[in-house]
């Protein structure tokens, strides 16, 4: 016996979800960018900041550096998976790789100058 009906080949029962229909919402790009701009804002203006607030200061100098990396990922993982922000959340996560390069690139360019 075969999986068809006299109607027809059984086909799955059809959803209609409103959340099916919405537009995938946000830009990728510039989630990408204001990431990585936003990343970078904080960790320049956080090994800037001196006095009893600096990172070093605090109890906290140890996860310090984390915590915003920790936070950053979290809401770009919420806003991702929420279909309506789902392009914004990816190209927060995008920014968030570009970050990690970049980032990357100009810690060994420093530590080559350093050197020589």
């Amino acid at each position: 016996m075969s999986d068809e009906t006299p109607d027809g080949p059984l086909q799955p029962p059809r959803r209609d979800d409103a959340q099916d229909n919405e537009p995938r919402g946000g830009s990728l790009g510039l989630g990408a960018v204001v990431g990585a701009v936003a990343l970078y804002a904080v960790y320049v203006l956080g090994t800037m900041a001196q006095g009893p607030y600096a990172w070093s200061a605090s109890v906290l100098a140890v996860p310090a550096p984390f915590i915003p990396i920790v936070l950053y990922l979290a809401v770009a993982i919420v806003l991702a998976v929420r279909r309506r922000t789902a392009l914004w959340g990816a190209g927060l996560l995008i920014g968030l790789g570009a970050f990690v390069l970049l980032g990357g690139g100009l810690c060994i360019g420093f530590l080559v100058q350093v050197r020589a």
